[in-house]
């Protein structure tokens, strides 16, 4: 069973792996238009919904974030001091 500083740590991790996520997101939506606009060709699901599929995945991952971070935010208040140091030791 994990402990609820274990459950922090992996909260911490996963968090990192979002941020890594969303700026790759950012970076391939940046590299994806600069190719449309060179093919001067438009984003199909941009012109129907209004959306691009990467921007749909940049939402999703900020969302998934936000969610992430306010866990992290509630398990730090069930947690000592004690446990708090330790934890930030660790990372």
């Amino acid at each position: 069973m994990s402990t609820p500083k274990q459950t922090l740590l992996d909260l911490s991790a996963v968090r990192d792996q979002a941020d890594t996520l969303l700026r790759a997101l950012k970076d391939a939506k940046g590299e994806s238009e600069k190719r449309l606009a060179d093919l001067k060709q438009p984003d199909a699901l941009k012109a129907v919904t209004g959306r691009t599929a990467i921007d749909n995945a940049i939402a999703s991952t900020q969302r998934m974030i936000e969610t992430l971070n306010r866990a992290a935010a509630d398990l730090k208040r069930e947690l000592s001091e004690d446990d708090l140091r330790d934890a930030a030791g660790q990372n």
